[in-house]
């Protein structure tokens, strides 16, 4: 019968290595053909649309999008001979529409008088559009243009909009959520009115499109730090930490002779702060400029002065704009030239649709106006992985598969696909504790942090050593003494079988919902170090740990943990090597850059429990917060104090994870600061379209020795694969421990054994596809986004297990009680408050302990024996 069992299964492993193999192999061949960019500068595409229907072309016309359509509205142009009529305002607007028959444009009938040269951004209500002038006037009416799609009609709204404090024309505006912000700009016809002016205006009260009888007035801003400007650009984009707009170029008034201007400013809302950045490589007044990806502008036209003094010489033989676009960098400060432009024109606006940017019209040089609209599409160029690195990726990604198969045999029961018969090695256990903590996420997570922000978070990882006593000393004697296979039992031990199921269920939604996070931000990530598609990367992830996971139970995961951990720390040692051999074939210092720039700030001394720049305090409580839940109630980590033969090893195998913690931190965020000064010393590396989680898997695709950058990139894939075997595992064991077990639903341990593999497979495909679902571009970062999600659902289970060790009064109702209004308040504070997520575990163990507290004093009868289940009752009784 043994025989027979050994021989299925090695049958059953060898057809599923085969559908492995099968399954790396398709998903790669499915991917896009490769494709490397010979051009380093090309950075854009560019295709026209239909052109708007005045054939001598407009320039300073409103411009936006609404219900998908593009709204052009007002303008200039001048009659032919050019050079023998007057300038001649428009009032006329035009709706450009796409389905399935093409793009057409529309009547959308006639503004309030003929106007150009305002402000426009697109919103959720219209085109707003801001100030402007005409031949005699310049005005400071701001008014809503709104498409209908169903009736083909363009509404005019006035009424909910209050003018500017003073007019404006030749000035930019760029929207932040809800937050429309004017820059620059002159007050009259003559440009010695131009101003250094930033308003502001809140358009949250107009969201339901109705009247709004006393409308949030337009709000002065510091003003520019600067001389006065107009036929400036104004654009928004991150910097790493905020939202910010850009005020770029432009020219003003210096006494009798007009100065062209080439300096950058940004302003950050958040502080009310501005500070200026590097200087353009030439001026672009009265050009456009778009957001790409999450921290790059693109100027893709403007004046750069060459013949600003010559119009009258050059007349009918002015050559035009420069033909050639930029590229700026938020975070490393840098601008780039980013490729030939068919057209420069001027005078216009860039506008977002979908994806892609519009250029509707312009001037294309002095009095000559164009009806040409162009697309511009960014281009991400497609990585050349190459078959060695093909290679090494595939045959890693088997080798963990094989390490499944290898331990198929040795699970008889549960307790071998569980706990591995406790015959686990301590230092083993340790590695597989610190690769599960460590993620996928952590790997490119927290370089990228340290890339765009600082070491701040470093603190956070830090308190990991000073919780593991608490580990050591507290939550492991109390597993290893009631031989749980289960963290969950406990609670029930002391409590109810009502708040173990609770917490056991809690746990399983946390890890599906972990699961998915970790899959679909990794495949996120590694889209831009290989061909594959975010998809195709949590289809990968996901089949090849269900196949291991489900064979090899928790002896699997934990080796193949043990071999992620000296290959993810090995290459970051290698990495680090390499940046920095790249940085010193610059004209960079190595680190010089890094300190000007803030990276190795530490702490930061405020009481903001909102602010995107995170206080220490905040740091400090969430970190232990996250490590007290992740080391006294998170099955995954507990599962692993049941792996060794006694409690010592398993003490042992805390300290590894906890002393790894304090070299793999410095690691991971000096790989982040490297990456900073590497690209700021070669900003023409750094892809537009990346988001800052990619900085890192760029950089190993790109810049790593070919084999190494595939066994790295392997170790991310791994890395996640770690996590989510983890999840699928551990899962698993609630569920049958939990539930199948603690009601005696199946007659046998064959029966326990073949559910535990049948739930793994389950929790695999069910996170999987929700990985699918996850896959989410706009994330800005890995890192937050998961601290979130372990808040939402861990601290309340760190708060049972603390309200149980700590408390001999606490009751089952009143942990229940806790429990639930922990939940609420926790989820109440991610939908309803800015609050950091970094602090969302603490807020949950700390209403969950208190409230249970006080609600057993209120309801619920006495505590049931205590013995061996609190610290103040440590003598167990069997």
């Amino acid at each position: 019968m043994n025989i027979t069992l050994k021989t299925t299964s090695r049958m059953v492993g060898c057809r599923l290595f085969g559908i492995a193999a099968m399954i790396v192999v398709a998903i790669t061949l499915t991917g896009p053909a490769i494709a490397t960019d010979t051009d380093a500068s090309r950075r854009h595409e560019w295709d026209e649309l239909p052109p708007i229907p005045v054939p001598l072309g407009l320039s300073g016309a409103f411009a936006g999008v609404h219900g998908n359509a593009l709204i052009v509205a007002g303008g200039t142009n001048f009659a032919k001979p050019l050079w023998e009529n007057d300038k001649v305002w428009h009032d006329r607007i035009f709706v450009l529409t796409h389905d399935d028959d093409g793009y057409q444009w529309h009547d959308g009938g006639r503004l309030p008088r003929p106007l150009a040269y305002g402000g426009s951004v697109s919103t959720e209500s219209g085109l707003l559009c801001i100030g402007g002038n005409d031949e005699t006037d310049t005005y400071p009416d701001v008014f809503m243009l709104s498409w209908d799609a169903e009736s083909k009609q363009v509404t005019v709204s006035v009424k909910n909009y209050p003018s500017l404090p003073e007019p404006c024309a030749f000035g930019a505006a760029a929207l932040i959520g809800k937050q429309v912000f004017l820059a620059g700009g002159q007050t009259g016809a003559s440009l010695e009115s131009a101003t250094s002016n930033l308003w502001s205006l809140d358009l949250s009260q107009t969201e339901s499109g109705q009247p709004v009888s006393n409308p949030t007035q337009w709000q002065a801003l510091p003003s520019l730090p600067a001389p006065g400007r107009a036929l400036n650009l104004t654009v928004h984009q991150h910097n790493g930490y905020h939202d910010c707009v850009y005020v770029i170029s432009g020219r003003r008034q210096n006494g009798a002779s007009i100065e062209l201007l080439r300096d950058v400013w940004e302003f950050t809302p958040a502080k009310g702060q501005w500070r200026q950045r590097a200087d353009l490589p030439r001026c672009v007044m009265a050009g456009t400029a778009a957001p790409v990806g999450q921290s790059h502008l693109f100027v893709l036209g403007g004046d750069d002065g060459t013949n600003f003094f010559r119009t009258e010489e050059l007349k009918e033989n002015h050559p035009g704009f420069i033909k050639q676009s930029l590229a700026y960098h938020t975070i490393t400060d840098t601008w780039i030239e980013a490729g030939a432009i068919p057209m420069n024109l001027v005078t216009t606006t860039a506008v977002r649709w979908g994806n892609d940017i519009i250029i509707p019209g312009g001037e294309v040089r002095p009095r000559e106006r164009s009806p040409r609209v162009f697309r511009v599409s960014p281009v991400a160029a497609t990585p050349d992985f190459g078959a060695v690195n093909y290679m090494v990726l595939i045959g890693y990604l088997l080798a963990m598969v094989g390490v499944g198969f290898y331990f198929t045999k040795g699970n008889h029961n549960t307790n071998d696909f569980f706990r591995g018969g406790k015959h686990i090695p301590w230092w083993a256990a340790g590695c597989s504790i610190f690769a599960t903590m460590l993620s996928s996420l952590t790997y490119t997570g927290i370089p990228s942090k340290a890339f765009t922000q600082d070491w701040v978070y470093a603190v956070g990882n830090l308190t990991i050593p000073l919780v593991a006593p608490l580990a050591v000393f507290v939550a492991l004697p109390f597993y290893r003494r009631i031989d749980a296979t289960s963290a969950y039992e406990y609670l029930e031990k002391r409590f109810s079988c009502g708040v173990r199921l609770f917490g056991s269920a809690s746990f399983t939604l946390f890890h599906l919902f972990r699961m998915a996070v970790v899959m679909s931000l990794t495949g996120l990530a590694l889209a831009v170090a290989t061909p594959l598609t975010p998809t195709q990367s949590v289809l990968l992830m996901g089949g090849l740990s269900i196949i291991y996971c489900t064979l090899g139970g928790i002896e699997a995961v934990i080796w193949t943990d043990t071999i992620q951990t000296v290959v993810l720390l090995g290459g970051a040692v290698l990495a680090i090597v390499v940046l920095m051999i790249g940085i010193e074939g610059s004209d960079r210092n190595l680190f010089s850059p890094a300190v000007d720039a803030g990276k190795f700030r530490i702490a930061n001394l405020h009481w903001d429990a909102t602010s995107t720049q995170i206080a220490l305090w905040v740091i400090v409580l969430g970190a232990v917060g996250q490590n007290v839940s992740s080391y006294t109630a998170d099955q995954a980590v507990v599962q692993r104090y049941m792996t060794t033969s006694d409690a010592a090893r398993a003490a042992k195998s805390i300290w590894v994870n906890a002393i790894l913690t304090i070299p793999s931190t410095i690691l991971f965020f000096t790989i982040g600061t490297l990456l900073f000064v590497f690209y700021q010393a070669h900003p023409e590396k750094l892809e537009t379209t990346i988001t800052a989680d990619q900085v890192f898997p760029m950089f190993i695709a790109r810049e790593m020795p070919i084999g190494i950058a595939g066994l790295m990139v392997a170790g991310i894939f791994a890395a996640a694969q770690s996590t989510v075997s983890t999840s699928m595992n551990s899962t698993s064991t609630t569920i049958v421990t939990d539930f199948m077990r603690r009601f005696d639903w199946c007659e046998s341990e064959k029966a326990y054994l073949n559910a535990a593999r049948f739930w793994t497979l389950v929790v695999g495909l069910i996170g999987t596809g929700l990985g699918l679902l996850f896959v989410n571009p706009d994330i800005k970062s890995l890192f937050d986004t998961f601290v979130m999600v372990i808040g939402l659902f861990m601290g309340v289970l760190g708060g049972l297990f603390i309200l149980g060790v700590f408390s001999t009064t606490a009751n089952a109702t009143g942990a229940l009680v806790g429990a639930l209004v922990g939940s609420s308040v926790m989820f109440s504070v991610w939908a309803g408050t800015s609050i950091n997520g970094y602090l969302y575990t603490t807020i949950g163990i700390v209403t969950c302990v208190v409230v249970g507290w006080l609600s057993s004093h209120v309801v619920g009868t006495a505590p049931k024996a205590l013995q061996g289940l609190t610290i103040h009752t440590p003598k167990f009784e069997s």
